[in-house]
């Protein structure tokens, strides 16, 4: 690991910790950080610092109503997301909330306001990540 990715990992592991969100894992090798923060919903969040950016993801369901509807669902409310979106994982059917943000000028703020983001994505949207993850009778 480089010493500028060295510092980046610590830098962002330090504002997690001030910021009072449990680090569950972390890979300093890898430069990959596992958080919790059960007040907000968050559960294995991960952050993985990848020069130039920090890139942050969070599972959030399996899509079982899979449709054109659900994506274009999905789509139209990636519009009101202030920081970060929803994304899919390779398979499609994965709903994940991802984020990126530049590791020089990332600051604690910036950082805590994507955590705020999903806070109230998750706060706006449940019902609707509910009925696209749960199978029909």
């Amino acid at each position: 690991m480089t010493n500028t990715m060295n510092l980046s990992f610590t830098k962002v592991k330090n504002y997690l910790i001030e910021l009072n969100y449990e680090v569950v894992e972390e890979n300093p090798d890898e430069c990959v950080l596992v958080i919790d923060h059960e007040e907000t919903g968050i559960s294995h969040m991960v952050l993985c610092c990848a020069d130039p950016i920090l890139i942050i993801e969070q599972y959030l369901c399996d899509i079982t109503q899979i449709s054109l509807e659900t994506y274009r669902m999905l789509l139209q409310k990636n519009r009101d997301i202030i920081h970060g979106a929803f994304a899919l994982d390779e398979s499609g059917k994965k709903l994940i909330f991802r984020d990126t943000l530049v590791l020089e000028t990332l600051d604690l703020d910036e950082l805590d306001s994507t955590f705020n983001s999903l806070g109230l994505l998750l706060s706006e949207f449940t019902q609707q990540i509910i009925d696209i993850s749960t199978p029909k009778s």
